[in-house]
């Protein structure tokens, strides 16, 4: 378990490592949660983030949690504490932004593929809604 993919509506792929020092729980998780497709939406007022409010159900602590990300890391809202506003969420920053609430940061974007990331949030943004592919990567 070292990373995983999206793969876009165009089969484009891109490349995420997870962040298994800082969020073993989180990461763990989610690999055995992998393929499924997720739509995802443009954050309206956390910056450039796509984004959804139905990501798997994944009984996860919180861990590494923040509401500030780095450009290409992906986030996940914990189920627990049941304070939390993002639970069930997941968002991808392909740009600068603040998260609404603690979400679990667990991997980032391969430097090779950020730029592939920015143009998808871009599409997104411009476009509306996007089917995406979460997959192992092979």
């Amino acid at each position: 378990m070292q990373s995983f993919r999206i793969r876009t509506k165009e089969n484009q792929i891109i490349r995420f490592e997870y962040y298994t020092d800082n969020a073993p729980i989180t990461c763990s998780t989610f690999a055995k949660s992998l393929p499924f497709k997720l739509n995802l939406i443009h954050a309206k007022v956390s910056g450039q983030e796509i984004w959804t409010d139905n990501a798997p159900e994944l009984d996860i602590i919180q861990e590494n949690a923040s509401v500030f990300t780095a450009p290409g890391e992906i986030v996940l809202g914990p189920l627990k504490p049941l304070r939390t506003r993002t639970s069930k969420c997941l968002g991808i920053y392909y740009g600068e932004g603040k998260g609404f609430d603690c979400c679990n940061i667990f991997g980032k974007v391969f430097d090779d593929d950020l730029q592939k990331l920015k143009d998808l949030g871009d599409k997104i943004w411009k476009q509306g809604l996007e089917e995406l592919a979460f997959e192992r990567n092979e």
